[in-house]
């Protein structure tokens, strides 16, 4: 019994912070956290239960009592010295509370990379709606010009918040911690909606690249019943693990890249550069073809819910995210511009699928069918890589204690068993949408979301400047409010072009979402569900206080 006593001593002198450095934490948990055993507690339950010689099952329950404490025990938020820059004295944001596996191995650098493809783009499937909107030069022009109004300060900004606070909560955290954790949920609540909407995209668009090859996939109940099967197939294989995730999205990526560069190849000869010019401003959809280029360039955010998964994300994120941002870019760009040089541009034409019957144009029946096993496989990437994110967010959540601690439960491949089924349900309770109505309601809810990230990243700037960011933008405060400018009047835009139907199913969605905060409190008061405990936000205002004290003296 004394050897367990003192084992527990030295769990509890390792997992505490050092008093010099140990900071409040604001709970995020509606119920209250146990409370630590003090060191004479621990001796007095020595000498009871030497004297005593306790039972069996009194020895069971104080290995039970040390395995809680091992696992579930509360832990305060510490700061870590970084040293000086620009002779300011930075304090880092150390993640404590959090569960941490080391037997399960974290994602390296070259998945990460294609996992933030996939959870951007996968590839040219799907942009062909921005020609049907808009035309050929609009469109050669929207995937140029768009990433630097969207998705570079969403990457940015990603980065910095993605490494100041490295864990699968992700951008909840951020606004949690800016704005607190009712904010917290809501911004996890349509994140999360908006990713299982979003994810509800890809076995239509896998069909659709499978219809022309089997029409009987077109409608009907074969349709259906395939919608079934892949989301059922897509989920047993995030239930198998993230690297499997991240490697195979390696091997989906390039596999869906090499048709388009031969593709390239074979159709120079045919190439007409007047059809790029090709313009009418007054035949433009600009909702169809904002959504469509908004749907294909956002999404940088997600991997930071991932973070916990990641090797040292503080070093491999900023660079993934840049190689990932190239990647994407020429992902797009270059079959759009295969695709309009080198065929007749009917607009009309230019729909979900029309890849593949620009394959056959060019290069005849075997590309075809290249292009839409690519199609098909860069789908799949697409679902498999959202759902991670989303089920990840949900175990992130939980672990902080915005949501019911069921969500945090891990498979024995470590991946988030109760958020991948939820998210694989909602995706079967959205397939019936069609694709259009999928983009317009996703972006809506996605658009709220990224309101409350800038909110968050631009107060975290002003109240707490001393608190360490591993990247950081090379920007001042008001740098920062600058960066959020252009995509805030974007997401403008996009949210006054969206149909009356999509804002009342959206505004529905999130009165829902501001009702579960005080309805969790209350069932977590009843005792009819249970919070995590074991996790607090850390309280960065000491830490910025502590940082800069420490310049006074």
């Amino acid at each position: 019994m004394s050897n367990k006593c003192e084992e527990k001593k030295k769990i509890g002198s390792k997992e505490e912070a050092p008093a010099s450095t140990a900071v409040p934490t604001k709970r995020m948990s509606p119920v209250p956290s146990p409370a630590r055993k003090s060191s004479a507690a621990c001796k007095d339950e020595m000498k009871i239960d030497h004297n005593a010689s306790s039972s069996s099952s009194s020895d069971d329950h104080t290995v039970a009592n040390n395995e809680k404490l091992r696992n579930t025990g509360a832990r305060e938020a510490a700061t870590i010295q970084m040293g000086n820059f620009n002779n300011v004295e930075y304090t880092e944001v150390d993640v404590r509370g959090v569960p941490v596996l080391d037997n399960i191995k974290k994602v390296s650098m070259v998945p990460l990379i294609f996992l933030i493809f996939y959870e951007v783009s996968g590839g040219p499937f799907g942009i062909e709606d921005s020609v049907k909107a808009a035309g050929p030069l609009l469109a050669l022009v929207g995937f140029l010009v768009f990433p630097f109004i969207w998705s570079v300060p969403e990457a940015l900004i990603t980065a910095e918040m993605g490494t100041m606070f490295p864990e699968n909560g992700g951008y909840v955290t951020w606004v949690a911690s800016a704005l607190g954790p009712y904010w917290g949920f809501m911004q996890g609540w349509m994140k999360w909606l908006s990713g299982v909407i979003d994810n509800a995209l890809y076995p239509v668009l896998f069909l659709d690249y499978l219809k022309s090859a089997i029409p009987a996939l077109g409608g009907g109940w074969p349709r259906a019943l395939a919608v079934v099967i892949l989301t059922i197939a897509f989920t047993c294989m995030n239930y198998r693990g993230l690297t499997i995730v991240g490697w195979f999205a390696v091997f989906l990526g390039v596999f869906s890249i090499i048709p388009f560069v031969v593709m390239g190849f074979i159709s120079i000869p045919k190439l007409e550069p007047s059809n790029w010019l090709a313009v009418d401003i007054h035949n433009v959809s600009w909702g169809l073809y904002l959504n469509t280029l908004f749907w294909n360039l956002n999404y940088w955010d997600s991997i930071s819910t991932l973070a916990g998964e990641v090797a040292n994300p503080k070093r491999t994120l900023p660079k993934a995210l840049f190689y990932a941002l190239i990647l994407v870019v020429c992902a797009y760009f270059f079959p759009l511009l295969i695709g309009t040089g080198a065929v007749p541009v009917e607009r009309d034409l230019w729909t979900d699928g029309y890849f593949s019957d620009i394959a056959k144009i060019i290069g005849g029946v075997w590309l075809r069918y290249w292009i839409q096993g690519a199609a098909a496989l860069s789908n799949m990437g697409c679902f498999v890589t959202e759902m991670s994110s989303d089920s990840f967010q949900l175990l992130g959540m939980a672990e902080r204690g915005i949501i019911p601690e069921f969500f945090a439960k891990r498979s024995r491949y470590g991946t988030p068993s109760v958020g991948i089924l939820f998210s694989a349900s909602g995706v079967l309770l959205l397939s019936w949408m069609s694709f259009q109505e999928i983009v317009a309601a996703e972006n809506f809810l996605y658009c709220f979301g990224m309101i409350l990230e800038f909110i968050a990243f631009i107060r975290l700037r002003m109240k707490y400047p001393a608190v360490a960011r591993p990247y950081k933008i090379p920007v001042g405060t008001v740098g920062s409010i600058l960066i959020c400018v252009p995509p805030t009047i974007l997401i403008c835009v996009v949210l006054a072009l969206a149909s009356v139907k999509v804002m009342l199913v959206s505004f529905a969605a999130i009165v829902v979402g501001s009702v579960l905060p005080p309805l969790f409190g209350y069932t977590a008061r009843r005792g009819w569900l249970k919070f995590s405990t074991s996790a607090a936000l850390p309280d960065l205002f000491a830490l910025n206080r502590d940082s800069t004290q420490s310049l006074v003296r």
